[in-house]
């Protein structure tokens, strides 16, 4: 049985985690950290564990495996790197950084390290990420001209953050507000399927209800890549509906998303005719935080690395970036 460490229980995803957790008979959570210690408290109950009273404890723990990082934002670069250098293999909630310095620093601390890394893009594992991944290698669009990728709720409009996890509107413990938390999932898929990182980005990002001071609430990106390729992706908290989660178009094929169906057009492709749902997909894969606690456990699993996920949040640094600006930005590379 591998032994893990729960540090910070701040983000929104924490009470799931816990219920994972607490139904894996192959791990025992020993220890558990929060700076509110009532937090800690909470959850050291609900995992029958005990609380530390400063992550040093966890860290000179040579019996812990790993640590979950679900902290808030603006404290990742210091528990990360820590945990890193103490040789813990580590969950860490998305975003991974502020910005392209810090997701780059501990990038680097987590790869010298040798540990496991894994973070919480989970639309890797849906069908239909994993089928135009697959038609994406496989060459059935041609010449990729455009993609578009849309990951919106109504947060805001229902009030999601005004109690418990208000934390995560603040851009100054977050890092971001609706446009980097919900659109780091789409510029996750974004990048995967591509492959390659954008040599310029711009985007613009708005404040909206103002339920959340200043706090921005939607935004619309826009991607160029070194073949020429386009893509936009738009996140949002104030959003009623979103039945058009993504679009792919190439010079031979062609693939949206409605209403939860995907439409597929591709010449490489028998039966590919768009006219209809297509429905011959891959079985889901775990979610990115079960696939983890598998790796930890000796698994082979494909786990994102902690290069992308510093990439993701240096592209994301220079979209905020060209918002203020009204300019393209290059994104900062390691």
């Amino acid at each position: 049985m591998k032994k893990i460490a729960l540090v910070g229980c701040a983000h929104i995803h924490t009470p799931n985690f816990v219920k994972k957790l607490v139904a894996r008979p192959d791990i025992q959570v020993v220890s558990v950290w929060d700076h509110d210690d009532a937090r800690a408290q909470k959850n050291a109950a609900e995992l029958k564990s005990s609380c530390v009273a400063t992550p040093d404890a966890i860290w000179q723990d040579k019996s812990i495996d790993a640590v979950v990082i679900c902290s808030e934002t603006n404290r990742h670069g210091d528990l990360v790197i820590q945990a890193a250098q103490a040789g813990k293999h580590l969950f860490v909630e998305k975003p991974l950084g502020f910005s392209a310095a810090d997701g780059w620093a501990m990038a680097a601390a987590i790869k010298k390290a040798g540990v496991l890394f894994q973070t919480g893009y989970f639309m890797r594992g849906l069908p239909i990420h994993q089928f135009i991944k697959q038609q994406l290698q496989a060459g059935a669009f041609g010449k990729v001209t455009r993609i578009r990728h849309s990951n919106c709720h109504g947060g805001s409009l229902g009030g999601w953050f005004d109690k418990d996890w208000r934390w995560m509107a603040d851009p100054a413990i977050a890092g971001c507000g609706a446009f980097g938390d919900l659109g780091t999932h789409s510029l996750d898929i974004i990048l995967w399927w591509l492959g390659v990182a954008p040599d310029r980005v711009t985007a613009n990002i708005e404040v909206v209800t103002k339920r959340y001071g200043d706090c921005d609430e939607s935004g619309e990106g826009l991607l160029r890549f070194p073949d020429g390729c386009t893509a936009t992706l738009a996140a949002g908290w104030v959003d009623v509906a979103n039945p058009v989660t993504f679009l792919v178009s190439g010079t031979e094929g062609h693939a949206h998303i409605s209403n939860g169906q995907l439409f597929f057009t591709s010449k490489h492709v028998e039966g590919a005719d768009g006219k209809s749902p297509w429905t011959a997909l891959p079985e889901a894969q775990p979610h990115a935080f079960d696939l983890f606690l598998d790796a930890v456990n000796g698994k082979k699993t494909a786990l994102v690395s902690a290069s992308e996920a510093a990439l993701r949040s240096a592209v994301m640094e220079a979209m905020y970036a060209s918002a203020k600006d009204q300019r393209w930005h290059k994104p900062v590379m390691a």
